[in-house]
């Protein structure tokens, strides 16, 4: 059955030809996870983009965040001009943008012009070419992400101009579950709930968050490509509806000291002849669960340190692992235990592994090709997770940490074979010298707590 919102090329040709859709957006995600692209035309697009794609330059794979081309790179620089990669349309992605008028979205892979080959240095590609390796296995993987953002009544802009240190919260009490508060923010979620699920989108629920002005709005599961696509599109939907409505959003992973981090929980199964492979009779404690299921498990903790960049991609994102947050701090697995990095839940069908490391700053192509490459890794190896742990994760100091810095992070990364072997050498040296980049800028940077520390004091 077709996702409402969700359009196939008939679909779009007639509602083009009636003017209920004037505009169509072809995009792709940079490495930081931002939609980029271009606003076509409608009937352009049908007579020109359908087949032929489009182009954009080749640097938005090589940008900072203030989109400053970065030196550095072998894939785009100067001294090669800077010249195009090609956008070709994912026609199954085609869909109505509900929340803007008259428009719908395509999500693009990213071609060489050179080798017509996909760039695989795209994040949808490092993504495609994790679900080739699983199905060359027989295997199918279904996952979703659960995203937490913060929501305040400041406009963009205004919080700009203020350099964000004003903001008010959507709320003035912590409110995880309340109807209450949930209902004096439900002119935004609701209208969230509704342009996600006609725009391809289907939504399971919302509720208030644990902090102060946080909320969850949960969608449903699918195939990991569709899901991240889903993510994108969702982040999208959130932040243009907050801009219009004069209002923001943030998914920063840890937005205020005081406050709790935001994440992305990502749930995770493999399915294989429509049956669910993680289900089975093999005791890994009080969990009953495939041989398949262990394997996939022990590798996705093992390898949690190698590709921590691609859960955490941020100087930020590291401010959220604080013991006793909600957020994990060390690598474990337990049974719907939420002091744990890995959680499991759900039984017979519906049995998966929430990984609960990453944060709401993350690129759900780099997250989810990073997890299923460190799950399809234990199963080569058939690795054995330890022992299920059951009690209070946080205060289990002899557990190992999860990386505490992006620093230490990209250097985990650059160091690992597993990583080389998985994405290439190419691509590894690609986002060490991105990540390389962030923490650099960072280390330069002199910021708030600098000057009101030191100004007077030293």
């Amino acid at each position: 059955m077709q996702v409402k919102g969700m359009l196939t090329l008939d679909e779009l040709k007639k509602k083009v030809a009636s003017g209920e859709i004037e505009t169509v957006i072809t995009a792709f995600t940079d490495h930081y996870g931002r939609m980029m692209g271009k606003r076509y035309d409608a009937e352009f697009f049908l007579e020109s983009v359908v087949k032929g794609g489009t182009h954009a330059c080749n640097y938005l794979l090589t940008t900072d965040m203030e989109m400053e081309p970065v030196p550095g790179y072998d894939f785009a620089n100067w001294e090669l001009g800077y010249g195009d990669f090609h956008l070709v349309p994912d026609m199954k992605t085609l869909r109505v943008a509900s929340w803007l008028e008259e428009t719908a979205l395509v999500v693009c892979d990213v071609y060489s012009d050179k080798t017509h080959e996909l760039v695989p240095e795209a994040p949808r590609s490092l993504l495609s070419g994790q679900i080739k390796q699983l199905k060359a296995q027989g295997f199918d993987s279904a996952a979703a992400t659960e995203l937490e953002y913060y929501l305040f009544e400041n406009d963009y802009r205004s919080a700009h101009e203020t350099g964000y240190s004003q903001m008010t919260p959507a709320g003035w009490y912590l409110e995880d579950y309340h109807i209450m508060q949930g209902t004096r923010t439900e002119q935004f979620t609701a209208a969230a709930r509704k342009h996600l699920k006609h725009s391809g989108v289907p939504v399971e629920n919302s509720k208030g968050e644990w902090g102060l002005g946080q909320h969850e709005l949960n969608v449903q599961y699918a195939e990991s490509l569709e899901m991240a696509d889903r993510h994108i599109v969702y982040k999208q939907c959130l932040k243009e509806l907050a801009d219009a409505m004069g209002i923001s959003v943030t998914f920063m992973a840890k937005f205020h000291e005081d406050r709790a981090g935001s994440s992305s929980h990502v749930h995770i199964s493999l399915w294989k002849d429509g049956k669910n492979l993680f289900v089975g009779d093999e005791e890994f404690g009080p969990v009953k669960a495939s041989k398949e299921f262990g394997h996939f498990l022990a590798g996705w903790i093992k390898y949690v340190p190698d590709v921590m960049v691609f859960y955490a991609p941020t100087i930020n994102s590291y401010k959220r692992f604080v013991d006793g947050s909600w957020a994990p701090t060390r690598m474990a697995w337990s049974k719907d235990n939420r002091t744990a990095g890995f959680r499991i839940v759900g039984e017979g069908s519906s049995l998966r592994i929430e990984c609960r490391i990453p944060g709401a700053d993350c690129n759900p192509y780099l997250t989810l090709a990073a997890s299923l490459a460190s799950g399809l890794k234990g199963m080569k190896e058939k690795l054995a997770p330890e022992k299920c742990f059951e009690g209070d994760i946080y205060a289990a100091a002899h557990l190992p940490r999860v990386p505490r810095t992006l620093k230490e992070a990209v250097s985990l990364f650059k160091q690992s074979t597993f990583v080389k072997e998985a994405f290439g050498e190419e691509v590894v040296k690609h986002y060490v010298h991105f990540y390389e980049t962030e923490v650099a800028d960072h280390e330069k940077a002199v910021s708030d707590w600098e000057r009101k520390r030191y100004f007077e004091r030293i």
